[in-house]
């Protein structure tokens, strides 16, 4: 299926044109088809997909640069509201690929993973998860549930738990108008695509509850596909650390613009994130002198 239909959209594809990466339901191996059904028709061309196994051109830190580049946004916005990211006490939706990187980096940094959750259920200990023995136990079951020394509990009862941090990352519209005035932390990350409801915006911002946005949070992944798309042009590797270096400095400067634009218009993040974005876009347009 995968490989039939990149032939059949191999038209509006490639390495200068759109470039595939990889999102929910896809893997290395998703990818590395992709890249060799384009490869197929129009030889090989590893800039066309990023998300590949290493082995075929992926970029080293590929896989955990969602997660990873959500933790360097949650430090700095940390930092702004006067906390630190050691002992502060953090709750995650979602424990594939974004979860579970964001909880084990956000452990290595001395936070407290207080609960974590699928899509069948969570698991919550006070004292903190051992992160490293959950991944394990999920390797083994396929799910959190029943994970030694943590009380099971709903996704529902998982948003409303309390919290320094929390981070939706699994799927869209988890907080919402019903459960907004619930929410007990401090911060909310948007590591998943659209976690929060306009209403739920609303409501936490008039709660004093910090949104980090989506659009902002999660792109680490975007910016490692980047990454991955240059090497394959020069037909060169980066190490890891290099990676893991320009990332942060990527996603700290872009936190910094949004932030900026948040103070100097007193908007949201989420609207300041949009202004940063529309603002690069039309000054571009002007520049060009653009006649549609």
């Amino acid at each position: 299926v995968t490989r039939r239909y990149v032939q059949n959209i191999d038209h509006i594809l490639g390495p200068n044109r759109d470039i595939l990466a990889p999102d929910l339901g896809t893997n290395a191996q998703t990818m590395a088809w992709m890249m060799d059904a384009y490869g197929q028709i129009h030889g090989h061309t590893p800039a066309c997909v990023t998300g590949k196994p290493v082995e075929l051109g992926g970029s080293d830190g590929r896989e955990s640069a969602t997660g990873r580049g959500a933790v360097f946004i949650t430090t700095e916005a940390v930092g702004d509201i006067g906390m630190v990211m050691r002992d502060a006490r953090v709750v995650v939706q979602g424990f594939g690929n974004v979860g579970s990187w964001f909880a084990r980096i956000a452990c290595e940094q001395g936070c407290v993973i207080t609960a974590v959750s699928d899509a069948n259920g969570g698991v919550f200990n006070s004292r903190g998860l051992d992160v490293q023995a959950l991944s394990k136990h999920v390797a083994e079951s396929g799910f959190v549930a029943g994970f030694p020394d943590a009380e099971d509990l709903t996704n529902e009862e998982l948003l409303e738990l309390e919290c320094d941090v929390l981070v939706p990352a699994a799927i869209d519209r988890v907080i919402n108008a019903e459960n907004a005035g619930k929410v007990k932390a401090r911060l909310v990350v948007e590591a998943a695509n659209h976690p929060l409801t306009p209403e739920a915006d609303e409501i936490l911002a008039n709660r004093g509850i910090l949104v980090l946005p989506d659009i902002l949070v999660n792109a680490g992944g975007v910016v490692v596909s980047y990454f991955e798309w240059t090497q394959n042009l020069y037909q060169h590797h980066w190490p890891e650390e290099r990676v893991n270096t320009e990332l942060r400095q990527i996603m700290s400067t872009a936190y910094k613009a949004v932030r900026e634009q948040a103070n100097r218009q007193q908007v949201s993040m989420r609207e300041a994130a949009l202004m940063v974005g529309i603002n690069r876009v039309a000054r571009v347009v002007e520049m060009r002198g653009f006649v549609p």
